[in-house]
């Protein structure tokens, strides 16, 4: 089976999940609580790809093959939980990820923050 091409925008995923999960009779399943639980699983399975890792063996994932296959499915799996969340919030993720990123430029300053590993954390 070919899978499905990319949607263009955020939105076309949305619906494509919604399509998805009501052709399964899934909705009574999909309440936010359940959705933020499955963000975490798949985020910790996401996580299992990376533990113990070195710095630079974790900088090879980047390179294509097997393992890089693997992280791009469970960082799939991380973006679909995480747009089905926000879909049953009621959230424009792109609209709260640019508030934030202004949030923290205004926090994170880059005459204060460049270059500094305490600082980092935040995108």
């Amino acid at each position: 089976m070919t899978p499905p091409s990319p949607p263009d925008r955020l939105d076309q995923l949305q619906q494509r999940l919604r399509d998805f999960a009501a052709e399964r009779d899934w909705q009574p399943f999909h309440s936010p609580k359940n959705l933020a639980s499955a963000l975490i699983v798949e985020a910790g399975e996401l996580l299992e790809h990376f533990q113990w890792l070195t710095e630079e063996q974790s900088r090879a994932l980047a390179q294509p093959g097997p393992a890089q296959e693997a992280v791009a499915a469970e960082m799939a799996d991380v973006l679909l939980y995480l747009v089905q969340l926000a879909s049953a919030l009621e959230v424009d993720l792109l609209d709260a990820a640019a508030r934030k990123m202004g949030v923290n430029a205004a926090k994170y300053p880059v005459a204060k923050s460049r270059g500094r590993a305490d600082r980092a954390s935040e995108l």
